[in-house]
């Protein structure tokens, strides 16, 4: 058995049901009342991805109230897709004060706490300023309030719109939204339509449609938090497109680039399988990346060995580089010790660096870290894995990849420090942006459409369609071929984006083909993930 990736959704996962359950209390947040707090965190900030612009952001987001921490998951979602722009800086924005933002070249405003007070410095700026600002949901009622605002934009607060909105139609793409998302949209009130364009439109259950992201000169607004509920074609690609105009980027041309990582290959693998996908991506002349754990281990059959011990399996890794293959660094034996975590202690079936285990439900369930996580120890595995792949005579990785894209926050400083590359998603907690204790029972996970650096430093090639499940597993349903070649096409809605998929050699190459085929019909370029790494 080997466990596919769980779909780290954009929106948090609820540890106690599980990592792949999304977070149901946005709509509490959307209308509990905000309460006073005693201390801010205070801002953070973070460099540009590889080939960044040259933007500052300011990213301002909402602490009040029962669900303020929420305030700081979206910031780091936020920042996060900010560094393919340029440099940011988040903040709480309790903290503004008067002139801050003449320090940056654009401003996002994440209002999550319904009613959060808002310094009036920060109204009188935003006002003022012919510098980009992109504001997200609520609380625009505060700066609508005198009339100005609609006087020179066009539009002012409206009324939440609760319709079981599925759909946000974005650059002629049906974008999905999940509707266990009950929080509501704004629906804004547009007092003169020729000050407005509409980017984006919610499309409701009856076909009816309103506004989902308007722009009036450098003035953008979303009308709902665009990071909960979020799955592989969802409209949080139509956020990540709009940071292109609001932090600097307008001008960027159309490319759209596809990229193939071969899966979860390690010491057991045929050689056969990993050969027969070599050649078949080297006559497409596709390049492609193998995630490879170098150890075995299946501790109740008293199975351990490495490559070292499987020559055949060498040589067919150094087949796979001499056809384009670029090798990177999945782990050390991508399972933990002795037990089940979550399933039988097997390499490629567990995670590594994170305690799963699967509930009642049939539900994986993450816990938190692993008993003895600590930075040195995730680096000594990490340095062992290396000298194996250099004993085999493969050479040193210089990416690398969370076995099941999870580890704790030591674990991803420990990688930023080693490598400072990742390809993936990203697995963050509270507190990693505010340089608090990691809060590791509100995990929240996020794939990326362009390269960015994150907020533990590391710069992370992109993985965003998924992969290739001919079978249901954990409550998750089969992806097939069609599935990833329709998200791949929802996903031409970013400018400058990709479409970055995984893939089991024990498949065989009939689906591999079929996705292969399909993203280059839609126009994709199938490039190498270390040419990602420039930009």
């Amino acid at each position: 058995m080997r466990l596919t990736k769980p779909l780290l959704s954009a929106g948090l996962a609820v540890a106690a049901l599980g990592a792949f359950a999304l977070t149901s209390i946005d709509a509490e947040a959307a209308v509990k009342p905000a309460a006073a707090v005693t201390a801010l965190p205070a801002a953070k900030s973070g460099k540009a991805a590889p080939g960044g612009g040259a933007a500052k952001t300011l990213i301002l987001y909402d602490t009040t109230g029962d669900y303020g921490w929420l305030g700081e998951v979206y910031a780091t979602q936020t920042a996060n897709l900010s560094s393919h722009f340029g440099s940011w800086t988040a903040a709480p924005v309790a903290s503004y004060r008067a002139g801050d933002l003449g320090a940056y070249t654009a401003v996002v405003y994440l209002g999550s706490t319904y009613d959060e007070p808002i310094p009036p410095a920060l109204l009188t700026d935003v006002a003022a300023t012919t510098k980009p600002v992109t504001w997200v949901y609520d609380n625009i009622w505060q700066l609508t309030a005198d009339g100005a605002f609609a006087a020179k934009h066009g539009f002012a607060s409206g009324a939440f719109d609760n319709a079981d909105v599925a759909e946000v139609d974005y650059k002629q793409q049906k974008l999905t939204r999940d509707t266990q998302n009950k929080s509501g949209i704004m629906n804004l009130s547009i007092t003169d339509p020729a000050k407005v364009t509409t980017l984006a439109t919610a499309v409701r259950p009856d076909g009816s449609t309103f506004p989902w992201a308007v722009r009036s000169a450098n003035f953008t607004y979303v009308g709902e938090i665009p990071f909960s509920y979020v799955t592989h074609d969802d409209r949080y690609l139509a956020f990540a497109d709009l940071l292109f105009d609001s932090l600097g980027a307008s001008g960027t041309a159309e490319r759209h680039r596809g990229l193939v990582r071969i899966e979860d290959v390690g010491p057991d693998s045929d050689p056969a399988e990993l050969t027969a996908v070599a050649d078949y991506l080297s006559a497409q002349k596709v390049p492609f990346t193998v995630a490879v754990y170098p150890r075995f281990r299946d501790p109740k059959n008293k199975q351990d060995y490495t490559l070292l011990s499987k020559p055949k399996v060498v040589a067919a890794l150094k087949y796979m580089q001499a056809r384009g293959g670029t090798l990177l660094m999945h782990g050390y034996t991508h399972q933990y010790g002795t037990v089940a975590n979550p399933y039988d202690g097997v390499s490629a079936n567990d995670f590594e660096f994170y305690a799963a285990h699967i509930d009642g439900a049939d539900n994986v369930v993450y816990d938190g870290p692993v008993a003895g996580d600590s930075a040195p120890w995730a680096s000594g595995r990490m340095v062992a894995s290396g000298l194996v792949f250099a004993a085999a005579g493969l050479g040193t990785p210089t990416l690398f990849e969370f076995p099941h894209y999870a580890g704790s926050a030591a674990d991803y400083q420990a990688v930023n420090t080693l490598f400072g590359k990742r390809y993936d998603r990203g697995l963050y907690f509270p507190g990693v942006l505010t340089g608090a204790k990691p809060d590791y029972s509100r995990q929240f996970g996020q794939f990326f459409p362009y390269t960015v650096r994150d907020v533990y430093g590391s710069v992370v090639v992109p993985e965003n369609i998924g992969n290739v499940e001919p079978t249901s597993f954990n409550n998750h349903p089969a992806r097939l071929p069609a599935d990833l070649v329709a998200s791949a096409g929802r996903n031409l809605a970013v400018r400058d984006g990709v479409a970055s998929f995984f893939y089991h050699p024990y498949l065989g190459t009939g689906y591999l083909e079929q996705v292969v085929t399909g993203l280059k019909a839609q126009g994709y370029t199938f490039v190498p993930a270390t040419s990602m790494l420039a930009g």
